[in-house]
């Protein structure tokens, strides 16, 4: 053994770095095993949302914190050149700190994102989750700097002017972020509501992005708005103040029909549609409006509810399969073109 470590004097430093490694890989293993997963036992039974966030933040990280524990207990192992051993164990420490701030940030996101599944109203997008994890990751980046000796007040002098130099070389780019920023805070829309952009697309939103927001129409296609020309459009949110939406049907029957009969068979029609057909609202009383005299004849609407827009489509198909067949049931005529055409063209009578 003498002769082995004379002929490679590191190899015992190199057996013991690689146990203490080992060793406290294998620490980090076992607190997964025994602590954290009692402290996961308790927090599943509580009804609190945060503790389980902590408990799988600790879980992923504890293994890198017990391995670089291990790496910096090494480092005196050997005979490294004082700034050399000053720059390991800098580097650790940043690496230590920044791991800390990014389960921080993990556990933030986590709460937020628990938090909006259960407060009525609350929605988290992709565009917030992102400024708490970089927030979070840039705060703890200085702190990792001040802790290795590092005057942070040069730092952040230099990324104010670096800021202002970006800012102006990438206009387009921040004036989405920021209208993001505004749109998300401000709460007027919000993720899945269905909105209707002026003079644009219509859809619910999916998502909030750092440069655009993502929308869902009614054909299934994904359509990408810009932030900065969404906050500027006049936008109609058919989910604000509620989420049930009204409709008219409007249809044209002769003007010889008895008007009572029509109205009675179109609130029937109606109000089996809305019991019937999902989306459909049945505790709100269909109403028939007569508009005003065609050359058709009488022209009429029949005004419903659904539960959201996008139930529109089905309720409204329905509605007018339903009420073509019950008019011509009770042998009240619906007026076409075809048949106004013919009746002009008949001959008149001598």
């Amino acid at each position: 053994m003498d002769i082995i470590l004379t002929r490679w004097p590191n190899l015992d430093r190199a057996i013991w770095t690689a146990i203490t490694l080992g060793g406290a890989v294998l620490i980090g293993l076992l607190i997964n095993r025994i602590v954290i997963r009692r402290l996961g036992r308790v927090a599943d039974r509580t009804s609190r949302h945060w503790d389980d966030a902590v408990v799988q933040g600790l879980k992923e990280r504890i293994p890198l914190w017990c391995a670089l524990v291990g790496l910096w207990l090494s480092i005196g192992y050997w005979p490294i050149n004082p700034r050399w051993a000053t720059l390991l164990t800098n580097g650790i420490t940043i690496l230590a700190v920044l791991s800390v701030a990014n389960a921080i940030s993990a556990v933030a996101v986590r709460i937020m994102t628990d938090m909006s599944r259960v407060t009525p109203g609350m929605q988290v997008s992709g565009l917030m989750r992102n400024v708490v994890r970089i927030v979070i990751v840039t705060i703890g980046l200085l702190v990792a700097l001040r802790g290795i000796g590092v005057e942070i007040t040069p730092v952040l002098a230099a990324l104010g002017v670096g800021g202002l130099a970006a800012a102006l070389a990438l206009q387009e780019p921040l004036s989405n972020l920021f209208a993001g920023l505004f749109i998300t805070i401000a709460g007027q829309i919000r993720i899945g509501d269905y909105i209707r952009i002026e003079g644009g697309p219509e859809g619910a939103i999916v998502d909030f992005r750092w440069n655009a927001t993502q929308l869902h129409t009614l054909a299934g296609n994904v359509v990408i708005v810009p932030n900065a020309k969404l906050s500027q459009a006049m936008v109609t949110n058919l989910h604000r103040p509620t989420s049930d939406s009204g409709f008219s049907v409007e249809f044209v029957v002769d003007a010889e029909a008895d008007l009572t009969t029509v109205e009675r068979i179109a609130v029937e029609v109606a109000t089996s549609v809305m019991r019937e057909v999902a989306g459909g609202m049945p505790d709100v009383e269909p109403t028939v409006r007569f508009l005003g005299f065609l050359d058709l004849g009488l022209r009429c609407a029949i005004n419903v509810r659904t539960q959201q827009f996008s139930d529109q489509a089905l309720v409204r198909h329905e509605l007018i399969k339903r009420l073509q067949a019950a008019f011509r049931q009770a042998g009240i005529p619906i007026p076409t073109l075809s048949g106004m055409e013919g009746r002009r063209s008949k001959p008149a009578a001598r």
